[in-house]
């Protein structure tokens, strides 16, 4: 448990280095998402939750709400050592972020 403390916190500690380095607009953010109506907003954040569950839920327990910028830092990073699609990255990140 200590141990997973220690990667979770180094990894808190990098992404926000990372964030406060990184550009200072949106332009290509991970985390612009562009939704149609609600319907369509509920059905993404339930599917990105199973993913979530899937692929995250091994390891992690849903964290706190961060900022979705952060967010988008720490689910790329994420993205690679868990090996995720690129579609399950957008959902888990719209999951994280709404």
């Amino acid at each position: 448990m200590k141990r997973q403390f220690a990667i979770l916190a180094g990894i808190l500690i990098l992404v926000t280095a990372l964030w406060a380095a990184g550009p200072k607009n949106n332009e290509g953010s991970a985390s612009t998402v562009i939704v149609s109506n609600t319907h369509d907003s509920a059905e993404m954040r339930l599917e990105g939750e199973k993913r979530f569950r899937a692929n995250c839920g091994r390891c992690h327990a849903a964290p706190h709400k961060f900022q979705p910028r952060m967010m988008a830092t720490i689910v790329r990073h994420m993205r690679v050592r868990a090996t995720i699609t690129d579609e399950d990255m957008h959902l888990v990140l719209y999951y994280m972020t709404q």
